[in-house]
């Protein structure tokens, strides 16, 4: 029970529990103000650029703003026989106004997505509809400009993109599409590109993370385990290359890999090749270049969690027994899961999105799926693909942060023996 307290003739003094709450009612409002810069910024720079790419892979509305009379037509439109002479109308009243407010070239970009040569096609019927036609003539009209306007996938391609929402970015980035029935499709062989890319960036990244955990965890555990003062002097060689610029150091991994390089002279100086080996613009440089950029970032959560681990254990194992391999596999190793799994991770998220250096020392088939990201945004200004494509992407990044959560977390962090 809590009770007022009455001191002399004055008010009742406020209750203790009431007080305390009020208290850490402050406390949190206090630590909001102090994280809610932090909140804003990140809503701004991160939250709002992923929730603007995730719109604009299924955004779809360039088709019926210009042409909006020939998508309300379309709307009845079964998509078994041509349609109608009032759609052809439609279109060619369409036509001839984004001819005049020049937006014919917003929709022809759009449709080309879907079907190849439409650019030319709308272009072509803006150029040489004059007039529009008579009532009853625009279907005679329209085709006479050019016979496309006659096929029944001309317009099952104007109302596939007729939005305001559409799946085909989505569909493409996967080597899906729909046929002129709408059921989903595997996308024709010299357009289905994606598959192979996302299997390849994938391969590169667990073989990148892999080769930094084989590399990063003895350095690791030597770093844990020497004296403060020749511990800290190889930190300075870990972090070495994080003050260098990344381009720096893939332009140097050219010159050390190049035929006349460093390396390749090396070996022909020791006699074991005779002509150069081929170690650059291929999958082996850029899994090198790669694993020497992010091999710091494995390197620093495991140092992180052996730092944590007390040698009371190892010699614990060894006093009940266990040889040092048995107590470094069954007592020191699990210890150091949640290491493990964070630098994994960590480099395995930073290397799925690489760009810089797979263009620089990789070769036409190395590319990674940034580079079609990259491609789609500033070569043909494809916003709708390269968030598609950035949306799968991320999805597969959650779902492996999904299942990283999962295993680690759930796995003991302690080994144990039995007696």
């Amino acid at each position: 029970m809590t009770a007022a307290f009455v001191t002399g003739d004055g008010p009742p003094e406020v209750p203790l529990r009431r007080r305390l709450k009020r208290a850490e009612r402050a406390r949190q409002f206090k630590a909001l103000a102090l994280i809610l810069p932090l909140l804003l910024f990140l809503l701004l720079t991160f939250l709002g650029p992923i929730a603007g790419m995730l719109w604009r892979a299924v955004d779809d509305r360039e088709v019926r703003q210009v042409l909006p009379q020939t998508v309300a037509a379309l709307a009845d439109w079964d998509g078994r026989d041509l349609p109608d002479e009032k759609t052809y109308a439609a279109l060619a009243a369409d036509i001839l106004a984004a001819r005049t407010a020049g937006t014919v070239a917003i929709a022809s970009k759009r449709l080309n997505y879907v079907q190849n040569g439409f650019r030319t096609l709308l272009a072509g019927t803006a150029r040489n509809l004059k007039t529009a036609p008579e009532p009853g003539t625009a279907n005679a009209a329209l085709e006479k400009i050019n016979p496309a306007w006659g096929e029944r996938a001309t317009w099952t391609a104007i109302r596939s993109a007729s939005g305001p929402i559409t799946s085909f970015y989505l569909l493409a980035a996967l080597d899906l599409t729909r046929n002129a029935d709408g059921a989903i499709v595997a996308a024709p062989a010299d357009q289905a590109i994606y598959r192979d890319v996302f299997a390849r960036t994938f391969m590169i990244s667990f073989g990148v993370t892999a080769l930094c955990l084989i590399l990063g965890f003895p350095v690791a555990y030597l770093l844990a385990t020497l004296p403060a003062g020749r511990s800290n002097l190889l930190m300075v060689f870990v972090l070495l290359p994080f003050w260098t610029s990344l381009l720096v150091r893939t332009c140097a991994w050219i010159v050390l890999l190049q035929s006349e390089g460093v390396v390749n002279d090396g070996l022909r100086w020791l006699g074991l090749i005779d002509a150069p080996l081929r170690l650059i613009y291929n999958r082996f440089g850029v899994v090198v270049a790669m694993t020497h950029v992010l091999l710091p970032f494995m390197i620093l959560p495991l140092y992180s969690s052996m730092r944590a681990i007390s040698p009371a254990y190892m010699r614990a194992a060894a006093s009940l027994g266990a040889s040092p391999a048995t107590a470094f596999l069954r007592i020191y190793l699990p210890q150091t899961l949640p290491g493990i799994g964070a630098g994994s991770l960590l480099v395995f998220i930073l290397a799925l999105g690489y760009y810089i250096t797979p263009a620089l020392v990789g070769g036409a088939a190395d590319q990674m799926i940034s580079y079609f990201i990259a491609f789609y945004t500033t070569e043909t200004v494809n916003w709708g693909l390269a968030s598609a494509l950035g949306a799968v992407l991320l999805l597969a990044t959650l779902l492996l942060a999904g299942v990283y959560g999962k295993l680690v977390h759930g796995a003991p962090v302690t080994g144990g023996m039995k007696n």
